[in-house]
């Protein structure tokens, strides 16, 4: 990649006071289902953004409403049958013909203020691999007319927003402080992207057919792909209602249907499956070159039993990455016949709170044992062609050792050599 800024680790603050010379092109893509007045207003408001008009496309991506909604000239109406609730796909319809550099996903049901495309957009015109995500408030704007402002009509009708996610952004210094688990902060109706990121990603995942959770879903296939997350509080859109997680309807029930559906889709801790098999592999271990069936046994073998969730895989297929590898969060190289006789939690929990990018374990020699590399790491520095957008550390780790000769295999499994 030759255009933007490439910055390091998830250090988006590095553009702090920075705009891009020429206002990015953006393309929105507004999600509408049966939403005529919601639509009407969110179109108003989208009208009335201090962005350049001239640097900005519409899109309303319709899911198979009865009735093709009325649309005003100069914004594209694109639309699919209707097949059930498809927001992902109808997303990835409208980002098929938007031609911005920039992605804006919206939804017909939420109203952006005048400066909501403008600051959304400012960090993935400046580095494509920042996805940012706005402030998305609630109110009630049953029976509003269609404004340019929304903020002239929305005070009294103010409705409480999560305090969760508010609290997130809070602890996380607006995601600052992202880590593997930061997409549950995202928001698919106020959501910005680079034409890169998105398409590094293949888009949203079509298989979701309900509400909730394609935007985390995308969300963490993009932080694997190099992306950087980003809360951007001054961008600002009402959403038409309370948040769903206070609807009455949206109940445990929906919510256990929507966790267990991400369990199998995003294998990272704390959100796969505790005991049962994950659908994907999380860390992926492959054996040393050349070594002998024996060497090869205990030295994946250790290896496994020391980082739980981790799986052996043909190193081949890794480079391919397709099927149950294509969500890979770390690769474990046994570089040279190896035995590890502890657990490996804490330089895990490292790397992923100091988005390191590669660790290798030296042995007293100093010859690599194992290289732990980030994937996500890989591709970003891949895109740009650099290696120094993350750290790269050598060290030694006490239980990590060289295996010589040839193992006792039944000594080994049996706890007595």
């Amino acid at each position: 990649m030759t255009g933007g800024i490439a910055l390091p680790g998830n250090r988006w603050d590095l553009l702090d006071g920075r705009t891009p010379d020429i206002a990015p092109s953006v393309s929105v893509v507004v999600a509408h289902y049966e939403q005529p007045e919601q639509l009407g207003r969110c179109l108003a408001g989208l009208a009335g953004q201090d962005h350049p008009a001239d640097r900005l496309e519409v899109i309303v991506a319709d899911d198979g409403s009865a009735v093709a909604p009325d649309v005003p000239e100069g914004v594209r109406l694109v639309r699919h049958a209707d097949e059930g609730f498809r927001l992902a796909a109808v997303r990835n319809l409208g980002a098929a013909h938007a031609t911005g550099d920039v992605l804006v996903f919206l939804d017909a049901d939420t109203v952006p203020e005048p400066g909501f495309v403008r600051e959304l957009t400012r960090m993935p015109g400046l580095a494509p691999d920042v996805v940012t995500v706005g402030r998305r408030r609630h109110a009630d704007l049953t029976g509003v007319a269609p404004v340019a402002d929304v903020r002239s009509v929305v005070t009294g009708r103010e409705l409480p927003e999560p305090a969760w996610l508010a609290e997130a952004y809070d602890r996380s210094r607006n995601l600052l402080d992202a880590d593997d688990r930061s997409y549950r902060h995202t928001i698919g109706a106020v959501l910005a992207c680079s034409r890169v990121v998105f398409d590094a990603t293949g888009g949203f995942d079509e298989s979701f057919r309900s509400y909730g959770g394609e935007d985390w879903e995308w969300t963490y296939r993009a932080w694997l792909s190099g992306a950087l997350l980003a809360h951007v509080p001054e961008a600002v859109a009402w959403h038409d209602g309370p948040d769903a997680g206070a609807r009455d309807d949206h109940d445990r029930v929906t919510r256990n249907a929507e966790a267990i559906l991400l369990a199998g889709l995003i294998p990272v801790p704390r959100t796969r499956p505790r005991g049962l098999p994950s659908s994907h592999v999380d860390i992926a271990v492959t054996a040393p070159p050349g070594a002998s069936e024996g060497a090869t046994f205990v030295s994946v073998d250790s290896v496994v039993a020391a980082v739980p969730g981790s799986e052996w895989v043909d190193a081949a297929a890794l480079i391919d990455a397709r099927g149950r590898l294509d969500r890979v969060r770390l690769h474990i190289e046994i570089v040279r016949q190896v035995r590890v006789d502890r657990r490996l939690d804490d330089l895990l929990e490292r790397i992923a709170r100091d988005g390191i990018g590669t660790v290798s374990i030296l042995d007293e020699d100093d010859d690599v044992l194992l290289r732990i590399r980030s994937l996500r790491a890989s591709a970003r520095e891949g895109r740009w062609g650099r290696e120094d957008l993350f750290p790269h550390v050598s060290e030694r780790v006490e239980g990590v050792r060289l295996l010589a000769g040839e193992p006792d295999v039944a000594a080994y499994l049996g706890g007595w050599g």
